[in-house]
């Protein structure tokens, strides 16, 4: 009888080892939305809202042999998942990739995808009849979006905001000295090294002013606040022994378990296991949770199983600004607009996720 895995989160850990144990085991991925949000692509989205049909990707053709249930987990045991209306989902192994929350319009409000949709557009069009444009938070994100813009409406007077003095202080200096020079020649004005005081939202644009933490006050006709991601840790700080990191995140062990429960994973986002919260750390979590999970249901004892090594502070960062420019690390050298377009900026891993979930 084929062991029973419960997934929790259908994000880009989630999808992607779903799919990979199909064939191995009884696979549930439980996943409230009716489609992945592919981040990366709905940042491009604000400037070119006719992304949203492939950055928005359905479930529905995923799994050949498992289900994808579309619900909300309410708690989870060692032995499966309550779900918020009650059905259990039983388990012998769940892993919890329940991700992070964002501001609007790069991740939607709860589980409402039309609603994103129609956020989407609305923001589009406040930026089209927007002049002056704050962004708030220069990591990943905010970078990109201020290149994006920039790009693809080079008429916009762009203002990027961060309380650090370089862009991406955890990176090899090289990296944001290149990414600076770049948005200045895109006519992109940034502002480092100074905190906002008065957010007037954390989630959504709007127009307004902002006092830095130097006393000045800047007018903008659209403020974008883009100040990091919060993990959606609430099913899992519950958890017995659990403790709490940076972020919302819950730390784990170097098998990625959040907690005393033996058979329980946390990845992702939500997983303080040594990476970022970024796409890359699914790219090393993923695979290592398949072999983990194939070894345990072979019989083998998680103390047989090499831990889990993070990628650290080698791990690659991919940022593009627009679709022809950009900057990246790759862990042993830093790589300029030819590189970043080709791994990223030109087609924003879209065509790799749609294929992942089978979707054309």
């Amino acid at each position: 009888m084929s062991k029973r895995i419960a997934i929790v989160g259908g994000g880009y850990i989630g999808v992607q080892l779903a799919k990979s144990l199909d064939e191995h085991a009884d696979v549930t991925l439980i996943e409230p939305r009716s489609h992945l949000v592919h981040t990366p692509a709905m940042i491009r989205a604000v400037v070119d809202p006719s992304l949203t049909d492939r950055a928005l990707i359905p479930y529905d053709r995923l799994l050949k042999n498992g289900k994808v249930l579309r619900a909300r987990a309410g708690g989870v045991d060692a032995n499966g998942v309550t779900l918020e209306n009650g059905q259990r989902v039983e388990a012998d192994y769940i892993v919890v990739a329940t991700g992070s929350s964002n501001a609007t319009p790069f991740k939607p409000v709860g589980d409402d995808i039309e609603g994103l949709r129609e956020a989407n557009q609305r923001i589009h069009d406040q930026l089209m009849a927007a002049r002056s444009i704050g962004i708030v938070g220069a990591g990943a994100v905010g970078t990109e979006l201020a290149g994006e813009i920039a790009h693809a409406m080079p008429d916009k007077k762009i203002t990027l905001i961060s309380d650090t003095d370089r862009l991406f202080p955890t990176m090899p200096e090289k990296l944001g000295i290149a990414l600076v020079g770049k948005l200045r020649d895109m006519g992109v004005n940034l502002i480092l090294g100074k905190r906002a005081e008065n957010l007037q939202s954390m989630t959504e644009p709007y127009a307004g002013s902002l006092t830095l933490s130097d006393g000045s006050e800047h007018e903008f006709d659209l403020i974008f606040p883009v100040l990091g991601s919060r993990a959606s840790s609430e099913l899992i700080e519950v958890l017995p022994d659990t403790r709490m990191s940076t972020a919302n995140r819950v730390k784990v062990d170097p098998w990625l378990r959040p907690s005393s429960l033996p058979n329980v994973f946390a990845a992702g986002d939500v997983s303080d296991a040594g990476d970022g919260m970024t796409i890359v750390a699914a790219s090393r979590q993923q695979p290592w949770l398949k072999s983990t999970l194939k070894a345990l249901m072979a019989g083998k004892t998680l103390e047989e199983v090499k831990p889990y090594k993070p990628w650290g502070p080698k791990a690659p960062i991919l940022v593009p600004l627009g679709p022809k420019r950009g900057s990246s690390f790759l862990g042993l050298f830093t790589a300029g607009d030819w590189v970043t377009r080709k791994m990223k900026g030109e087609d924003l891993f879209l065509t790799r996720y749609n294929k992942l979930l089978n979707q054309g």
